[in-house]
């Protein structure tokens, strides 16, 4: 299973990006689709979450109303819409592939990870 994720940049506050996460390797509506984010210094943190089939999402207190995570079955994406960008939101963001929704907030429950995409908010 390998996983790409891309679309990280350099933006002023109050700006948006769109991370994309493309797997490949396994069926992927199968599985759910965690993004994760590590500040320096910080341990790493969970953000939000898709489920296979999109009908269920999950997003941490810090970004709800701000982000949203999305997915395509038929490209083998899935996406983290980020508006109104702070900041805070300074980090290297992750996806990573997760058998059970149970586990979503847990990243040692994730199988496999993408590389990460730095993503840099300016004040």
């Amino acid at each position: 299973v390998q996983l790409q994720a891309c679309g990280g940049g350099l933006v002023q506050a109050g700006g948006s990006l769109r991370l994309a996460c493309v797997v490949s390797g396994r069926t992927f509506s199968y599985y759910s689709i965690g993004w994760f984010r590590q500040a320096p210094g910080k341990e790493r943190e969970f953000v939000a979450a898709i489920s296979g089939t999109a009908d269920s999402t999950s997003y941490t207190d810090s970004v709800k109303g701000r982000f949203t995570t999305s997915r395509d079955n038929a490209k083998n994406t899935a996406y983290l819409q980020m508006n109104s960008l702070k900041p805070e939101d300074t980090a290297i963001y992750y996806c990573a592939v997760g058998q059970y929704w149970s586990h979503i907030y847990d990243s040692t429950s994730y199988n496999y990870w993408g590389q990460g995409t730095l993503v840099t908010v300016s004040s």
